[in-house]
């Protein structure tokens, strides 16, 4: 499967604005999707937002619909988080994820997920 290598993140604000990127390598095709998940300290790893590569379509969780925004770019097989509006409740580690080549789904849980990548911390200072 897929290889994953995240960057962006940081402290930010409330109120202000992050980027976060996911590259894949490895054996990458149309045929999959891509996301991101979210971990704060003492709670379980949640879903936040999805890219499927076929057709573009996207997905978002309730707690971020409005304020974040998922993209993907075919010719680096990288996927985009656009972070806007950040809350303190958005700390947490994020983490990438993609499904299985060939499957056509995208990560919506974490049962869904082939690939991981290795996390990258979100603070947000009130």
């Amino acid at each position: 499967q897929v290889q994953l290598v995240e960057s962006g993140g940081g402290l930010v604000q409330a109120g202000g604005s992050l980027r976060l990127s996911c590259t894949a390598s490895g054996r990458t095709s149309s045929t999959y999707g891509m996301g991101w998940f979210r971990q704060a300290p003492g709670k379980e790893r949640e879903f936040v937002a999805a890219f499927k590569w076929s057709s573009g379509r996207t997905y978002y969780a309730d707690a971020v619909k409005g304020r974040f925004t998922i993209s993907g770019d075919n010719a680096k097989n990288t996927v985009y988080l656009q972070m806007d509006s950040l809350k303190p409740e958005d700390t947490a580690v994020y983490y990438c994820a993609a499904t299985r080549v060939g499957s056509y789904r995208v990560p919506l849980s974490s049962a869904d997920v082939a690939s991981w990548g290795h996390g990258t911390q979100v603070t947000v200072s009130s």
